[in-house]
Parts: structure tokens; sequence; C-alpha cells
């Protein structure tokens, strides 16, 4: 069966050539029963426009750029964060017949901010959706708006009045989990802090400290341990911890990575989780729920935040900060087995 073409989407939804590629386009003024009556076609005929010459035609690249943190640059990596703004930006391309292009980018390279320019350069994307801790990185964030190309920061950590972002509320988010733990009678609440140039995670430091207070403990330094995202230092961080002389009954770290690796110390240490004590994380990746016991976490929107970035891209509504603010998708606890109430 031959492919489907603009044509064949025209005479069945009855309109003319031109209505179909202002649909497909995303252009303004075009009327909410006709845009109806051009995707119906659309998905009818399983129609996808030709990519080239889509280009050709408007001037301007289908193509978005997600572009994060090489998770290869970590001994242990993983890539539960990466994957999941991947579905969300993806979803957001297929349904705009847009194309997606992922570019890990070690930003410990001196050369990085070049890197990325020649990348720009080269596919001329519509736009760029720019992850953390990339996101706050003002070498990295200049280069990319010195090509003019349109871009959204994610989880930048604080906001800017130039750029547009979308984030989650990382530090009433950690303080409602910090709550949470001591709700549940644990008194030496520790906490594991992640990268320092990740500014959101920074927010989660802040939000524990909110939790300590709003509980009525003290904040101890001695229960604050500094990772740096990974499973390894996730690892290390716990053993600093549980060979303590008064070892914490919970330990909340600042992300899902992390808390794995305290729950592996904890089972090669001896220690019942959560009997003995209870793992909590943040980000809510696809491992927080392989893991045993599953993860009480706090699940971070990466999807829908991917998702409402491209969107903006696709939609050329991005534009800066004072004339769009800034988006913020709320968090929510998952609350699993690797918590439970503190031991007497």
């Amino acid at each position: 069966m031959p492919r489907a073409n603009i044509f064949d989407v025209a005479k069945l939804a009855g309109v003319s050539i031109k209505t179909v590629s202002r649909v497909v386009n995303h252009e303004p003024n075009v009327r909410a029963s006709t845009k109806e009556r051009v995707d119906q076609a659309i998905a009818e005929l399983s129609y996808r426009p030709d990519q080239s010459a889509r280009n050709l035609a408007s001037h301007r690249s289908h193509l978005i750029g997600l572009v994060y943190d090489d998770p290869a640059a970590y001994e242990l990596p993983t890539s539960g964060y990466i994957i999941k703004m991947q579905q969300g930006a993806l979803t957001a391309c297929r349904s705009a017949f847009s194309e997606l292009l992922i570019h890990p980018c070690n930003y410990r390279t001196k050369d990085v901010a070049a890197q990325l320019t020649s990348l720009i350069e080269e596919t001329r994307p519509a736009g760029i959706i720019l992850a953390a801790p990339l996101s706050n990185m003002p070498k990295i964030v200049r280069a990319i708006d010195a090509t003019g190309t349109p871009f959204v920061r994610l989880s930048p950590g604080k906001p800017d009045e130039k750029r547009f972002s979308i984030g989650t509320n990382d530090r009433e988010s950690s303080a409602e989990m910090t709550r949470y733990l001591a709700s549940l009678g644990h008194k030496r609440i520790a906490f594991i802090t992640g990268h320092a140039s990740h500014k959101a995670v920074a927010n989660r430091f802040l939000g524990y400290q909110d939790g300590l207070q709003q509980s009525g403990l003290k904040f101890s330094e001695r229960l604050v341990v500094a990772g740096d995202n990974s499973i390894e230092s996730g690892e290390a961080c716990a053993e600093k911890l549980l060979t303590r002389k008064q070892p914490p009954t919970a330990i909340f770290a600042a992300n899902d990575d992390m808390a794995a690796g305290v729950i592996r110390v904890a089972h090669r240490m001896g220690v019942d989780v959560p009997e003995q004590l209870s793992v909590a994380g943040f980000d809510d990746i696809a491992l927080a729920r392989m893991i045993h016991p599953a993860l009480t976490t706090v699940r971070q929107p990466l999807t829908e935040m991917a998702q409402r970035a491209a969107e903006a891209l696709i939609e050329g509504k991005c534009g800066d900060a004072s004339e769009r603010a800034p988006e913020t998708v709320p968090a929510t606890l998952q609350i699993r087995e690797s918590t439970g109430p503190a031991a007497r």
C-alpha cells in the first residue's frame, strides 16, 4: 500500500493542502474544528510528513535537541533519570511530527561549550532542552544563547529573569519527605547531599533542614555527608553513617541512585531495611521499584517537565522569562517498603 501524502490528507479532511501544512506546522489562526478534521485524517491515513521537505518549506528545522549530563562519566552509571526525560520529549515530538536528537554531554571537558556550539551549527535544531546540572552552568547556557537557538532549562535550581525554565518544588517536597520520616518516630534522620553543581539537588538539602525544623528536630552536621549523585557515592556515604557510634535510623538521599547505594551497604552490613533502617530517595526512576525493598521516594515529574519543554519549543512559545513565567510541576511522595517505624 502506497504511503499517504499531503494530497490524500487534504482530500479526506475536505481542506486545502495549505491548511494541512498549517496544521502540521502548528501555525496559528486555524479553526479548532478544521484542525480536528485534519488531525483525524492524519491519524486515519497514518500520514507522516517528509522531514526534509518540511524544513525547506518552513525554512527551519523540526528537530528538538535534548542535552544532558553523560551518565558514562560516572563509575557506576544509571540512566533512569535520562530515560524519563526522553520519554516526555519524545511524546511531544511524535505528536508534532518532529524529531528528537539526544546528546549526552560531559560538562567536565574544557571544550564543552565549543562542542555544543558545533552541534547546533551542524543540526540547526528548532530548540534545545537543557537538563540539569547543565542548565545552571553559565558557560553552557551562554554558549547556547549565543547561537540564537531557543532553549528551555530544566530544573535550573533558581530561575533567572532572562530565560524560560521548567522545574519542580524540590525544597517543599524534600521537607515533606523529612516530615514523613519524623512522623514514623525517627529522630536521627541523616541526609546525603548531591553533586555541588546540581543546584536543584541543593534545594533538596534545604528542604531536609526545613523538614527537621518543622518536626521539632535539631539539625546536626554529623548526620550530613556529601555524595555526587552516583550509586558508588551512596555506598561510601552509607558506610560512613552506619559505622558511627550513633548511626541514624533513617537516611534520606538526594537522589534514588545514592539511596540504592545505601540499601546495598545495609544488606552487606546485615542492617535490615526497614526494620532497623529506613531509606528514602528522590526522583522515582525505574530503579526505585526494582530494588528490594522497593524504595520510598519523591516522584520528580521529569517526563511531564520534558514534554512541556518540548511542546513550548515546538510551538515557539518558550520566549524569555519576561514573556513567560517559569513553570513548576509539583513532585509527589511515593511511599514503598524501604521505610517504616523507627526501631525502639
